[in-house]
């Protein structure tokens, strides 16, 4: 959650002198057809998640009362937010614009994710998990997703639903405790970042808790798809030269391949951008999205695959000019998709939207909403319905709110 103060220093001045060049909304980037949506989140809501099952879709937040956090969902039916569910709460959570609770469904069953303090460290908090059994119809509360029982750092979860459950992926700072996580520039005090899988079952039994690399980026998201071969994870990585690029790990045969660098950029930074991939697949086909800024210029780029993620194609560059990134891509045929992102429009921070083909067509961007590039907007999100975008995203013009809009997608 840290990036160190002169690599924060060159990129906020970079991102100032871009700015003014940045030209106005170009008549392509109209709103008109985004189209808001009333949702049951209240004032002091933030953090959203959108998850689609294709039938359904599922939005998680989380309120803050004084020292008290709630994690809540609702499921969206007969086009509206139904009512939404208390999953948990508690005094003693570690709440972070850019670590956050995620959702996911499965036959009925959710799976929901929280962070709570270990210890008195700022970076010392656990992955907790909450599921609601749908044949059981009720819910186990509170129990967690490792058992290192370190006083370490563990979060940045994505979950997606297999056939035993979910298949869930979490950074995890059991190596690093020694050396405390405020030297994750060193990987000599105290060891590494590390990614980790896991299956938790319909029932919240936790398997085959393995680790996927041993060596990642501190505080950048995971992600995770669902490929006709299998899981697929994408992760910013983390070289002894302290190149962090995009990495992904894909699953044969229930076991995990080797990680395989994508798009290449060859970004040297000291200390962590806080940025990380998003994954999407449908049937054999793959989308990767990322946040780079090599060569002092932030740029959000997607790559394709078409072979379950063995091979991608050439990176393409998506945003429109020195881009903040935080970015999510969605596919929306085996042949298209959808990224999300942020950047600057003049002195405004906006959410755009752009389609991309596997063969390479861009078309045009859309601006979602305008947004602020302070940590607290945090991550848009963005999910597909039926034939329309879903997105959700935290608004902080006095106080933080929840928004949700949708798109027709034929209007991309």
């Amino acid at each position: 959650m840290r990036i160190s103060f002169i690599v924060f220093l060159f990129l906020f001045i970079s991102c100032k002198n871009e700015v003014k060049k940045e030209d106005k909304i170009s008549p392509k980037e109209i709103t008109e057809n985004v189209q808001l949506i009333s949702n049951p989140t209240t004032v002091n809501s933030s953090l959203p998640r959108l998850f689609s099952n294709g039938e359904s879709l599922f939005l998680s937040y989380v309120t803050q009362r004084d020292s008290l956090s709630t994690l809540y969902y609702s499921e969206y039916k007969s086009k509206n937010w139904q009512e939404p569910i208390a999953v948990s709460s508690g005094t003693d959570w570690f709440i972070n614009w850019a670590d956050f609770p995620v959702i996911a469904e499965n036959k009925g069953t959710v799976l929901t994710s929280h962070l709570q303090k270990s210890a008195k460290g700022t970076y010392t908090y656990n992955v907790k998990l909450d599921l609601y059994n749908s044949e059981e119809e009720s819910w186990k509360n509170d129990f967690l997703l490792h058992n290192d029982g370190t006083k370490s750092e563990h979060g940045f979860v994505s979950m997606i639903p297999n056939k035993k459950g979910f298949f869930v992926t979490w950074l995890d700072g059991r190596n690093t405790v020694g050396g405390g996580h405020e030297n994750h520039d060193s990987h000599n005090e105290g060891g590494a970042m590390t990614l980790r899988a896991a299956t938790v079952n319909f029932k919240g039994e936790i398997s085959n808790d393995t680790e996927l690399d041993n060596s990642v980026c501190d505080c950048c998201g995971t992600s995770s798809a669902m490929t006709t071969n299998g899981p697929i994870v994408a992760y910013r990585d983390r070289s002894k030269e302290e190149i962090r690029d995009i990495s992904v790990i894909r699953f044969e045969n229930e076991e995990p391949t080797k990680s395989q660098t994508i798009g290449n950029d060859n970004w040297e930074i000291p200390g962590c951008p806080v940025n990380g991939p998003s994954i999407a697949a449908l049937e054999n086909s793959v989308a990767v999205g990322w946040f780079t800024a090599v060569g002092g210029e932030g740029k959000v780029q997607i790559a394709f695959s078409e072979d379950n993620g063995k091979n991608f194609g050439s990176s393409i560059r998506v945003d429109t000019k020195n881009a903040t990134g935080r970015v999510e891509v969605e596919m929306i045929s085996d042949k298209e998709a959808v990224i999300i992102w942020m950047e600057p429009n003049g002195e405004e921070e906006v959410i755009k939207v752009r389609k991309i083909a596997v063969s390479g067509e861009v078309g045009a961007p859309i601006i979602v909403s305008k947004t602020s590039a302070e940590r607290a907007s945090g991550f848009p999100q963005t999910a597909k319905l039926g034939d329309k975008l879903f997105f959700a995203w935290t608004q902080t013009d006095s106080s933080k709110v929840v928004r949700t809009a949708q798109l027709d997608i034929k209007n991309l």
